[in-house]
């Protein structure tokens, strides 16, 4: 599939993504919340096959802005400038981890803009996210050996005084651990890692999640959740917010980590087409 790029242009900062393919129009967010797209190439080549799909580079790397600011509010109105860079004046989102998170926050800003969201494995949206059990379960699967300095990268890129090669090498050890068998799990391919978006998207998706919670009931787009069974994201993640959802449904798939089309190729565009059909 032949992929072409295109480019925002208005007034705020570059927003630089690629389309291509045909069907229902698919606007795909990348997790991180500082990581370059390229982990998601694969699903982006999955889902190519039956929909016109879209992905952009989160401001923070290039070919996107690099500047900021970072924050929540900037990423879903970065979302309302690609749909109208593509012409589209509404679209099915589909993210992964935090884009899986930032989808829903979308469908609350501007639900006149979409057609419905489907969240792979996201952060939680109520109470606290369930971030400290996500946090528990990657460290308990990453080698006690080097647990103590992913801890410890972990603990300086939160606060800001890790560099984006600190980063990447806390993410190199416990890649393994976003799997369902982190012993054979596939090595970590080529990341591009923002530590300072990272650095300061946290605390601005922490300070939105009483927000986000309390407008979920409001949210009257479809909404899916697609979830690993033995993913570290707590499962509680997506039924936590679909069960606030009206009409939300969650899909487990079973033997899946993190990465679900990784690990379960097909799954996630089966969950698509189910939203679509809807």
């Amino acid at each position: 599939m032949e992929w072409t790029g295109f480019t925002t242009h208005d007034d705020g900062p570059l927003i630089a993504g690629r389309r291509a393919g045909t069907g229902p129009r698919v606007l795909l967010l990348h997790g991180g919340p500082g990581l370059g797209f390229d982990y998601l190439r694969d699903l982006a080549e999955e889902l190519v096959q039956e929909n016109d799909v879209a992905w952009y580079q989160q401001r923070g790397q290039e070919p996107s802005a690099v500047g900021g600011p970072y924050t929540v509010a900037a990423d879903a109105e970065d979302a309302r400038r690609v749909l109208d860079a593509l012409g589209w004046e509404k679209a099915y989102v589909v993210g992964h981890s935090w884009g899986g998170h930032l989808a829903v926050h979308v469908a609350e800003a501007m639900p006149e803009r979409l057609l419905g969201v489907l969240a792979v494995d996201p952060l939680g949206s109520v109470g606290d996210g369930r971030w400290p059990e996500f946090d528990e379960e990657i460290f308990r699967r990453t080698p006690e050996d080097v647990r103590e300095r992913a801890r410890e990268l972990d603990e300086l890129s939160m606060a800001g005084k890790a560099d984006d090669e600190l980063a990447l090498e806390g993410m190199r050890l416990v890649w393994p651990a976003y799997f369902a068998d982190p012993e054979h799990a596939p090595p970590m391919p080529e990341l591009r890692i923002a530590s300072a978006r990272s650095a300061e998207m946290v605390p601005s998706i922490q300070a939105e999640l009483p927000a986000l919670e309390a407008g979920l009931p409001q949210i009257r787009v479809p909404v899916g959740f697609v979830h690993g069974s033995r993913s570290p994201m707590p499962l509680a993640a997506s039924t936590d917010a679909a069960d606030r959802i009206p009409g939300a449904w969650v899909e487990v798939v079973e033997g899946a980590g993190h990465f679900v089309w990784v690990e379960a190729p097909g799954a996630v565009s089966a969950a698509l087409r189910r939203l679509t059909a809807g």
